[in-house]
C-alpha cells in the first residue's frame, strides 16, 4: 500500500502480517514487494493482484495522465508483479488470484477505462493460465460486484453524500438484497489460492449477489 499509517494499522491487528510501502503503478515496487515476502517467509505460494485504480471520467473529461494511471495500476502493475514473482511461484507451483470487477461485464458509461482495464486483466488471466500451466501455476480472477470498501470516497473521489446515494441505489439493484463485504470475497481468494485446488485455472468467477444478472 501507499499509506504508511494504514499499513501500520493493518499490521497491528496480526503479527503474521508484513507490510511494504509501494505503489502498484511504480515498476520498482514489484521487486521490493517480492524481496520483502521472500525475506520474511522464504517462499511464495500466492500472489493476489488487488490494487485497483479508477475514477468517474466522462468522455469530455478524458485526460491522458488519468487514463495512463488507470492502465498502470490495473494492467502494468499486475503484469510486472507476476514477472518478478514467477521464479518463486515455479518453485512452489503456486497460484495467482487477480481481482477484477463485475462492472466489466456490462457497459459502464463514465467508468469506461476502469471497466476496460479490468476486462483486460480478465484476458491476461486466461492467457497467463495457459502460459503457466506447464509450470503447475494456476491463475484465476474473482470479479466482485458492489462491495463496501471505501473505494467510492477514496479511489473514485466522490463526496460522502454522493457515495451514500450510489450505495443505496446499488443495493436496491442486487437480487440478494445487499452490497457485498470483504468477508464475501476472502474465502474465494483463499480457495482459489489453495494447493488443494489443482484443476481450476483461467477462470473468472463473479461474486456479486446476482448484480450482473439484472435485466
Amino acid at each position: 500500500g501507499r499509506n504508511e499509517a494504514k499499513l501500520a494499522g493493518v499490521a497491528a491487528k496480526c503479527a503474521a502480517v508484513a507490510t511494504v510501502r509501494a505503489d502498484a503503478a511504480d515498476p520498482t515496487g514489484s521487486r521490493r514487494i517480492l524481496e520483502a515476502a521472500l525475506t520474511r517467509w522464504g517462499r511464495l505460494d500466492l500472489v493476489v493482484n488487488n490494487a485497483g485504480a479508477g475514477r468517474p471520467l466522462p468522455i469530455g473529461a478524458y485526460d491522458g495522465e488519468a487514463i495512463a494511471e488507470i492502465c498502470a495500476v490495473n494492467i502494468t502493475g499486475p503484469s510486472l508483479l507476476l514477472k518478478e514473482a514467477l521464479p518463486a511461484l515455479r518453485e512452489t507451483k503456486g497460484a495467482v488470484v487477480n481481482i477484477g470487477t463485475a462492472v466489466s461485464q456490462n457497459a459502464a458509461p463514465g467508468l469506461a477505462h476502469y471497466a476496460a482495464t479490468k476486462a483486460a486483466l480478465e484476458h491476461l488471466t486466461r492467457a497467463w493460465a495457459v502460459e503457466l500451466a506447464g509450470d503447475g501455476i494456476r491463475v484465476n480472477t474473482i470479479a466482485p460486484g458492489p462491495v463496501k470498501t471505501g473505494a467510492l470516497t477514496g479511489m473514485m473521489g466522490l463526496s460522502p453524500e454522493m457515495a451514500s446515494t450510489i450505495e443505496e441505489a446499488e443495493a436496491a439493484e442486487i437480487p440478494l438484497g445487499r452490497r457485498g463485504a470483504t468477508t464475501d470475497l476472502v474465502p474465494w481468494i483463499l480457495r482459489l489460492g489453495s494447493s488443494a485446488n489443482e484443476w481450476l485455472t483461467g477462470q473468472v468467477i463473479t461474486i456479486d449477489g446476482g448484480w450482473s444478472q439484472r435485466g
